[in-house]
């Protein structure tokens, strides 16, 4: 079955170019396009697509603001849809909103064509597509000019295993679970498993999401992370 994908930008030279790119691909349906936070929500209520490709700079509502709201109608109305966020600068301090907001990650506008393909297949499989060391690099260098939204101890972190809490930690600062694994000395395959165990007890979409936990709550803070990568 191929991708459905929806093109959320305001720049309509840009939302054809992306149609063309993607329209050439087999197994990616472009669905339909959005100009503005607002007519991507009621586009994806409509349509249903399987990844929202969203520009973060439009007038009126938002790509943030969009992002939030579709995902959170999406998991009303128990329907599966990724976000995918473009950004022009890769150091955007709205790109870190953005995650928080529930993004499944973020691409450059001026992205190669295979890249945004493969980037889309991904996130529609249900993975994310920045790098633990890219957030973590935007949540260190924005962390400081970002509101105030550290949580308080959750219920949910008091399920997590010692081991568990470990890994999360070590993935926040940006470990691949190969460098977990042999951090903690123990086989990838047990990473991965702690991994799950992780996101499921915390419920989270993906490793993303869990770094962006991390530092929200205090597991990690700001400049740690440069101690696992010297």
């Amino acid at each position: 079955m191929s991708v459905r994908v929806l093109l959320v930008d305001d720049q309509p030279l840009l939302r054809t170019g992306f149609r063309l790119i993607l329209e050439s691909e087999p197994e990616v349906s472009v669905v339909g396009e959005a100009a503005d936070g607002h007519d991507a929500l009621a586009t994806t209520r409509r349509l249903l697509p399987d990844v929202v490709l969203m520009d973060i700079r439009m007038p009126g509502k938002d790509g943030i603001d969009a992002t939030r709201e579709i995902l959170a109608w999406a998991s009303g109305a128990g329907q599966r849809v990724r976000v995918l966020v473009l950004t022009t600068f890769d150091l955007d301090e709205y790109v870190v909103e953005a995650l928080r907001a529930g993004a499944s990650g973020f691409l450059l506008k001026d992205v190669p064509p295979d890249e945004l393909v493969s980037a889309i297949r991904v996130v529609a499989d249900g993975a994310a597509i920045v790098a633990p060391t890219v957030t973590r690099r935007l949540l260190d260098r924005f962390a400081a000019k970002l509101p105030s939204t550290r949580r308080a101890p959750e219920p949910g972190l008091q399920r997590l295993t010692e081991r568990e809490r470990e890994v999360l930690r070590l993935l926040a600062r940006g470990m691949s679970n190969a460098e977990i694994a042999r951090h903690l000395v123990v086989s990838e395959t047990t990473v991965k498993t702690h991994v799950g165990n992780v996101l499921t007890k915390l419920d989270l979409r993906d490793r993303v999401q869990a770094v962006v936990y991390a530092y929200e709550t205090g597991i990690v803070h700001p400049g740690e992370a440069d101690e696992a990568h010297p």
